[in-house]
């Protein structure tokens, strides 16, 4: 049967694989620490319609990503083969946590396209195979509990785009890393770039309050004289939790040119034909 890193059956690993994975770790902790230019492992967060787009592709796709969406240097494609290839299981902070938010295991952790969606479906037993409308629920459903969807890159799957997680302000290590320094600094675990949107209050507001809870992000405040919520444009990564929170839809997220322009694959479709 297989077994898995921190399942009693395994024991202790031997010396040469517990200094391969130590090594590895430094690595992504080195690379991230340089910035944009050498980081290896990073995520950019994109809202739900924009990630129901990369889980529901019919055909392969080669889109080389402009600095403009995502400002890495490394692992910056969506290089989709076989993108029905889809396969979920447990988030591995969600695992790692003593009080996770969802019910252990918590599937909620999309592998895009082949090779990665079937290497980890054949090889990890927490991982199964399926089809894009359960990926489309998966996502739905995450966005409706308010968590963060992370579009992930990684140099060893071939420098390009290959899971989508679910993720939460109290699980997450990338996001409790990212809200402790502000986004000043990083984590050996991600590098955060924003989805390209920010949140923005109307007239509708009834001033629950709710939206200020439900940020992932600790962007929002809410300003008891005014009976408003008000957002910090420079915190928000434009997410949508909030979104998802306002009973009365009074919160809604806008395009902003001050942020990296979303990862929306039919309109950088658009841009690359224009350009062949």
């Amino acid at each position: 049967p297989h077994k898995e890193i921190g399942d009693p059956a395994v024991g202790e690993l031997e010396d040469g694989v517990k200094e391969m994975l130590e090594g590895y770790v430094q690595e992504i902790a080195a690379s991230a620490m340089g910035g944009a230019a050498t980081d290896i492992y990073h995520a950019k967060v994109v809202k739900v319609m924009d990630a129901v787009k990369l889980v529901t592709q019919k055909e392969n796709l080669n889109l080389p990503l402009p600095e403009k969406v995502v400002p890495w240097k490394i692992a910056r494609d969506v290089i989709l083969q076989n993108p029905q290839s889809l396969a979920v299981g447990p988030c591995g902070c969600r695992l790692g946590s003593d009080k996770p938010c969802l019910p252990n295991p918590a599937e909620v952790c999309l592998m895009v396209g082949d090779p990665a969606a079937s290497f980890i479906a054949d090889n990890n037993p927490r991982f199964r195979r399926i089809n894009q409308d359960e990926a489309v629920k998966i996502l739905e459903d995450a966005h409706k509990r308010g968590d963060v969807h992370c579009a992930y890159f990684k140099r060893e799957i071939g420098s390009r785009f290959f899971a989508i997680c679910n993720c939460c302000k109290c699980c997450c290590m990338g996001i409790k890393s990212w809200n402790m320094t502000g986004g000043l600094s990083t984590h050996m675990l991600s590098l955060l770039s924003p989805s390209g949107y920010v949140a923005v209050v109307s007239e509708d507001c009834n001033g629950c309050g709710a939206c200020e809870n439900s940020c992932n992000f600790d962007a929002i405040k809410f300003d008891n004289a005014a009976q408003r919520p008000v957002i910090d444009l420079v915190k928000c990564m434009g997410c949508g939790g909030c979104e998802s929170s306002c009973s009365v839809g009074a919160i809604s997220l806008k395009l902003d040119p001050t942020k990296d322009q979303p990862l929306d694959l039919d309109k950088l479709k658009v841009e690359l034909s224009k350009k062949s």
